[in-house]
């Protein structure tokens, strides 16, 4: 053996070494984890994460993993941005958390700065940390302003795990925890791929599915109708997008009804769908918005946004959400943050061109593959179902399962929604600070790893 191939045997063994040290250190990590947390929800992703930069997180072997799904969706500045960890840092060490009794000027200045980036008829804002707390403040708004206590959302609905946002979810979640909140009711999701409401030519017959569902809700309603909770864009329930003209006839119908239409823009705020909120394409403003997951681009802040006569009316009534991290300083110096970057970086306009290149080749994966079913969503949100064929539209969960592994060892994180009558759903909602090269590494590990499964299916 030459000194040179010497050399690299030796690297090889030491390397090999570390591996070894790496998978036994991570088969005691399990061991604990499985010993002493508590399980909430679908399996842990199979690497232990040391640390995260940019739109990469690094297992304990230093292996990059491209982040497609911003952490929760949460992070679209990407991790460990130098100004956000510049303004943690300040704040942290000179106005962190106060009383809920007090103000502080960047609470005040968030204030300003959000609701100049929305409608004017939205100018007062309730600053919170998560999505769940900001639509149960929102839930709680609609019902003590209107007098009354039945909540709509979709059949595909996700809003958060607290008692209000909780009921208000359809997804997941509802069984085993005896009585949900009463008076939430079921509106069918506009799901074009797989409605049953048809026009002649085959097309989605939105308008007749959504006056099917109201006719639904008004049969079942108690006559106590307070507000319909939506997302414009369903992620949990499967990258369901509302077909144009949707949000417009919705409000026409909750206004019709004495209504308030609730906007969940916790993943679609901020320049994900490629305008700073996704309820802009339809020109149609909610009553009462709620934002959380972007607003702190993957730190625990949240916000909800409504009118002027809303709020006099709550306050009227003794509106109380007093909670121990209301109006924290900290939050509101994040999000100030937040909304200079995305400004200052014109990453709502980046969302949409990034978005074009990710609709362009998400399409080509459709009319290339069988098992790719559909695609949809917008900007820098969206969705790819996978099937067992295009004419039955079967739900290929074992499919998904198995891609998501091979993107994984491929060193891309994936996320996939897997419904009842849905097929397996990969969410690809990666930072809107993603390189364009980086975008499309994703995109070809996402097919090569296609491509390797139905290989090894086929063999």
């Amino acid at each position: 053996m030459s000194p040179i191939e010497d050399g690299i045997e030796r690297k090889i063994r030491r390397r090999l070494g570390r591996d070894q040290k790496g998978l036994a250190m991570d088969t005691t990590f399990w061991d604990e984890a499985d010993r002493l947390l508590i399980r909430y929800g679908a399996g842990f992703t199979p690497r232990v994460i040391e640390r995260a930069s940019g739109v990469y997180v690094f297992d304990r072997q230093g292996t990059p993993i491209l982040d497609f799904t911003s952490g929760q969706m949460s992070s679209i500045l990407g991790h460990a941005h130098p100004d956000i960890v510049a303004t943690v840092s300040s704040a942290v060490a000179s106005l962190d958390h106060l009383f809920s009794g007090m103000l502080s000027t960047p609470v005040l200045e968030l204030a300003q700065r959000l609701t100049a980036t929305l409608p004017p008829t939205l100018g007062k804002m309730l600053l919170l940390t998560t999505g769940a707390e900001a639509n149960e403040a929102a839930i709680k708004m609609a019902k003590l302003s209107t007098g009354r206590f039945e909540i709509v959302s979709f059949d595909r609905s996700w809003h958060g795990m607290t008692q209000g946002a909780a009921a208000a979810t359809f997804s997941a979640g509802r069984r085993g925890y005896g009585p949900p909140t009463p008076g939430n009711l079921a509106l069918p999701a506009p799901n074009a791929y797989r409605s049953p409401f048809r026009s002649s030519d085959g097309s989605h017959d939105w308008e007749a599915e959504l006056a099917y569902g109201f006719a639904l809700v008004d049969r079942q309603s108690a006559g106590s109708l307070a507000a319909c909770l939506i997302e414009p864009i369903l992620s949990s329930g499967g990258i369901i997008d509302l077909p144009p003209g949707y949000l417009r006839r919705l409000k026409e119908m909750c206004d019709e009804r004495g209504m308030l239409l609730i906007l969940d823009e916790a993943q679609t705020g901020l320049g994900r769908t490629g305008t700073m909120y996704a309820f802009e394409r339809d020109g149609v403003a909610p009553d009462i918005l709620t934002l959380s997951k972007t607003l702190g681009a993957g730190l625990p802040v949240a916000a909800v946004v409504t009118t002027a006569e809303i709020e006099q009316v709550c306050h009227d009534r003794g509106f109380l959400f007093y909670t121990t991290h209301v109006s924290d300083p900290l939050a509101a110096a994040v999000a100030l943050t937040v909304l200079d970057v995305i400004d200052r970086e014109h990453l709502t306009e980046r969302a949409a061109t990034l978005g074009d290149q990710l609709t362009d080749r998400l399409l080509a994966l459709r009319d290339n593959y069988e098992v790719v079913g559909d695609v949809r969503g917008r900007g820098l949100l969206q969705g790819v179902e996978l099937v067992k064929d295009k004419k039955s539209k079967a739900p290929a969960d074992a499919l998904g399962n198995a891609i998501t592994s091979a993107c994984l060892e491929r060193g891309l994180h994936m996320n996939i929604v897997q419904l009842p009558e849905m097929g397996g759903i990969f969410r690809i909602a990666p930072p809107l600070t993603i390189r364009d090269d980086e975008l499309h590494t994703g995109v070809d590990i996402l097919e090569a790893s296609l491509e390797a499964v139905l290989d090894a299916a086929a063999r």
